[in-house]
């Protein structure tokens, strides 16, 4: 476990970090392979708070654009994001919806649309955008932060 985290964790990103580690090494195979397990989603591409206040209903859900670049900003965190990110580009010759299914094809957009918004730039998130999405944002999920932003 990092000790990047003994600090202050004003987002509490400890959760991820202890959950993680137990199907990280698991989750990361399988992307390698063109598949996901739909039960590592949430730890894995997590996606912006659906406006249940309850943090036990969504605990691993992210509450605002803030805490999302803390997320991307975080070497262990960040860092993972990314290699998932980049083991999904070797499949561009598949679908979302062939990797991941229906329903968690609409929650990666979401996640990568999350954290697009709360990053500077990453060219990695916005090239799968240009692969799997047709370049468009997840529609609800900006809503979601104009609203939490306005």
């Amino acid at each position: 476990m990092s000790d990047e985290y003994n600090m202050s964790d004003e987002y509490n990103l400890q959760r991820f970090v202890l959950a993680q580690d137990l199907v990280y090494e698991d989750a990361i195979a399988r992307l390698r392979r063109g598949a996901m397990c739909t039960e590592h989603m949430e730890l894995i591409f997590p996606r912006l708070m659906s406006g249940c206040d309850d943090g036990s209903i969504e605990p691993y859900a992210i509450a605002s654009l803030d805490e999302a670049n803390a997320y991307l900003s975080s070497p262990l965190l960040g860092g993972r994001y990314r290699e998932c990110v980049g083991a999904l580009q070797r499949h561009a010759d598949l679908s979302a919806r062939t990797v991941f299914g229906e329903v968690d094809a609409r929650k990666l957009h979401a996640s990568l649309t999350l954290f697009s918004a709360a990053s500077d730039n990453e060219f990695l998130l916005e090239t799968l955008f240009d692969v799997w999405f047709g370049g468009i944002l997840d529609e609800a999920t900006m809503n979601a932060i104009r609203q939490i932003s306005g």
